[in-house]
C-alpha cells in the first residue's frame, strides 16, 4: 500500500487551487496570462484555460506526481487533489466578481 502524508496532501491541494486559478482566471503581470489564454483558444485548448474544473485536473497530474509514483496512488491522488481545488474555489467564489471603482475627486474652482 502506499503512503502520503497529511501535509503534503494538504500542500498539493493548496498548490493546486493557487496554480489553476491564475491559470483560469488571473491576468497576471503584463497580461501575461491573458496573452496564453489568447494562444491557447487559438490552439482549441481554450476550454483548458478557461474551465477551473477541467483545468484542476490536468493541474493535479504533476502535484500527485511529487506525492507519489505508484500508480494506485495516482489513481487516488489525481482526482482527490483536483476535487479539493473544486471545493476551495467553490468556497471562495463569489456570485458576482470583485469590481473596483475609483471614484475621481471633483476639481475645486
Amino acid at each position: 500500500m502506499f503512503e502520503i502524508h497529511f501535509t503534503a496532501v494538504l500542500l498539493a491541494v493548496l498548490a493546486v487551487w493557487r496554480v489553476t486559478h491564475l491559470l483560469v482566471a488571473e491576468d497576471g503581470p503584463w497580461d501575461v496570462l491573458t496573452h496564453l489564454r489568447r494562444g491557447a483558444a487559438k490552439l482549441g485548448l481554450g476550454r483548458l484555460v478557461s474551465c477551473f474544473y477541467c483545468a484542476s485536473v490536468w493541474m493535479a497530474i504533476p502535484f500527485a506526481l511529487l506525492l507519489t509514483r505508484e500508480w494506485r496512488g495516482l489513481v487516488l491522488s489525481i482526482p482527490a487533489l483536483s476535487g479539493g481545488a473544486m471545493v476551495i474555489e467553490r468556497l471562495a467564489a463569489r456570485d458576482e466578481p470583485a469590481v473596483w471603482f475609483e471614484e475621481k475627486e471633483e476639481e475645486k474652482s
